[in-house]
This record gives structure tokens, C-alpha cells and sequence, in this order.
């Protein structure tokens, strides 16, 4: 997915960019499974110009509307119609304590998932946000209905099952061409631990790599085979675990690192498929740069994770990686392996 800064996003609407207008048949949808309750409080997040806010104020709820672009805010509050409070807020990089209100009956995402990064941990934060028998309604293009081009602004069918994933229940209807998925009764469930198959010939040694961001986060990547992982890999002949994770997570990141800020915290044991496998614990600070996938053929995303959240991700962890952070993080996660040697 394309990662868009705000700038971007204020050039798009100055100069006259719109986004597919609310469908008679989103409106059916939206009355018919997310009516508003009395005194219902609802947040429209990426609210773009407010089309969707407005709506919702007109079937009766109080509606708080959030976006990252100052202009799309601005002609937002220039429109005629129900009263919205709108508020300039970027999802992904601002503190959620600043919302006009602490919780909603309704929280609504329309037409901007695909542009989230981080998704996983905004669902996290925006589920925390839902009053008891609340919904979060997320409206997105799906892939299978855009052309080649236009596939950034859409999900495909295993996106839109991580996004499901967690729930009491999830609800899909089409409405037009769009997905419109309702998502009641958070329930994240605690992840397993699941491998890749059985890997390639080789003395099966090499790296997992820790890094956080300035607040603590730390990186993960959705491999292409089903499981969270940590940047890293095999170490080459003659390389140490240091200089191979500092290698690895550029490859496969781009983040940049000096090998000397790299710290191996233990070597750890456990096998596959009947092959020992040895993975160093690297903690690696003094990043520089942002995550980008190098290596779409291994790893669709990578998303900065509360270190909370990680007990209840809903999807397997990597083995390996579960081990490294349980080095990083002792007693987070229910895992068991040997431990070679300590740094």
C-alpha cells in the first residue's frame, strides 16, 4: 500500500481531488446494520471532506470527523449540512487521546485502509475506542474489482482477513463494487507460533533483529507465507551475527544501522523439521530512515507494533522471531526454546 504524508494529501484536494462519492447503496447498508442508537456518538477517521460525516449526522448521531489534510478539513467545515465537529488528527502518527471523545457506537474508515500503514496497530487502537456493542465499519475498493493500476487503493481477500481477524463478528456486504466489512465485539485472541515450511538446504544459522521507533514500537513484517516476523536472516560464511543483522535489515528494510550499535543479546536453539536451528537475538539501535519492502516476494508490509500488543496479535508469530522477542521482552510470550549463550 502507498504510504501518503500529509502534503501530499493537501495537494491532492487543492487541486480539486475527490474520492468516489457515498452510493445509495453504502447509505442502505450503513441504515440497515449500523442504525444510530439513541445519543449515538460516531468517528469518521480520514473523513477526507466530510461527505460521509454529514450523512451519518443526518440518520442521528453526533459525529466527530477526523483527517490528516488541513484543506480537505477546511472545505469540510464550509459545507452545508448537519453539524459535525471535525478536528485535525493523523491516525497513525498522533496520540488517540486527542479525539473530541473517548469512545463511540460508531467508528467509520471509508476508502482510506488501504493508505494505513500500520494497520494493524491502528485497528488495535481504534477497537479500544468502541462503547460496549459498538461498530467499526471500515469501507474499502477490493482488489479484485480495480484495475492493475489502482491496486494500492484497495484490498485484497487475505487483507481483508487479517482485518476481520479478532472479532466476535465480522459482516461483508458489497456495496457497488466497494467491501463494506462491520466489525463488532473485539475478541483478539492470543497468536501461535507457526513456521514457513521447510527451509532451503543450509546450517540453518543467522539473525533476528529488534528495532523500536522513538516510541518504543517494534518492527514487524507480514510474511507471504502467513506468519509476523522480524527483519533478519542467514548469516553469510565468515560474517557475525552483528554485522548480518545490521546487512539483513537493510536488505530487507531499508532502515540503516551502524554495525557497532548492534548488540547480540543471546544465541538461542530450537529445530525444523528435524534440523537444528541457531538464531542470534540482535537489539540494533541508531536507525536511520523508514521501513519500506525491498522484498515483496517474501514480505508484504512491515508495521511498527505496540510491544503490548503483541500477546494478542490474532495471527502467528514467526518461531524464531517469538523467541528473539521473548529474549527482548522475557515472559510477554508463551514460548519455549534453549538458550546457547547470553550477551
Amino acid at each position: 500500500m502507498g504510504h501518503v504524508n500529509p502534503e501530499e494529501w493537501d495537494a491532492h484536494y487543492a487541486s480539486g481531488g475527490r474520492f468516489r462519492p457515498l452510493g445509495d447503496a453504502e447509505r442502505r447498508l450503513l441504515a440497515e446494520h449500523v442504525p444510530a442508537p439513541a445519543d449515538g456518538l460516531a468517528l469518521d477517521v480520514g473523513c477526507g471532506l466530510g461527505e460521509l460525516a454529514r450523512h451519518l449526522a443526518g440518520c442521528g448521531y453526533r459525529v466527530d470527523a477526523v483527517d490528516r489534510s488541513a484543506v480537505a478539513l477546511a472545505e469540510a467545515r464550509r459545507a452545508e449540512g448537519a453539524e459535525v465537529v471535525y478536528r485535525r488528527l493523523d491516525i497513525e502518527r498522533d496520540d488517540l487521546g486527542g479525539l473530541p471523545r473517548p469512545s463511540y457506537d460508531l467508528i467509520t474508515v471509508r476508502l482510506v485502509w488501504a493508505f494505513v500503514r500500520d494497520r494493524t496497530r491502528v485497528l488495535n487502537r481504534l477497537r479500544e475506542r468502541l462503547r460496549p456493542g459498538g461498530a467499526l465499519c471500515v469501507i474499502t475498493p477490493v482488489a479484485d474489482t480495480v484495475p492493475d493500476g489502482r491496486r494500492g487503493i484497495a484490498l485484497d481477500e487475505e487483507e481483508i482477513g487479517l482485518l476481520c481477524a479478532g472479532w466476535e463478528s465480522a459482516e461483508r456486504y458489497d456495496a457497488d463494487g466497494l467491501g463494506v466489512v462491520v466489525l463488532r465485539g473485539p475478541s483478539p485472541a492470543p497468536p501461535g507460533c507457526a513456521g514457513k515450511g521447510r527451509p532451503s538446504p543450509h546450517a540453518l544459522t543467522g539473525a533476528g533483529v529488534v528495532v523500536t521507533d522513538q516510541a518504543g514500537r517494534v518492527l514487524l513484517g507480514w510474511s507471504v507465507r502467513g506468519v509476523w516476523e522480524l527483519p533478519g536472516g542467514k548469516n553469510d560464511p565468515g560474517e557475525d551475527f552483528g554485522a548480518a543483522a545490521v546487512r539483513e535489515l537493510e536488505e530487507e528494510t531499508s532502515l540503516k544501522a551502524d554495525p557497532a550499535g548492534a548488540r547480540v543479546l543471546a544465541v538461542l536453539m530450537d529445530s525444523v523439521e528435524g534440523m537444528p536451528r541457531l538464531t542470534a537475538a540482535v537489539r540494533v539501535t541508531g536507525i536511520t530512515g523508514e521501513p519500506v519492502v525491498t522484498e515483496p516476494q517474501l514480505i508484504r508490509r512491515w508495521e511498527w507494533h505496540e510491544v503490548t500488543d503483541l500477546p494478542v496479535l490474532g495471527e502467528p508469530l514467526f518461531t524464531p522471531s517469538a523467541h528473539v522477542l521473548d529474549t527482548v521482552w522475557p515472559g510477554l510470550l508463551p514460548v519455549h526454546r534453549y538458550r546457547l549463550a547470553g550477551g
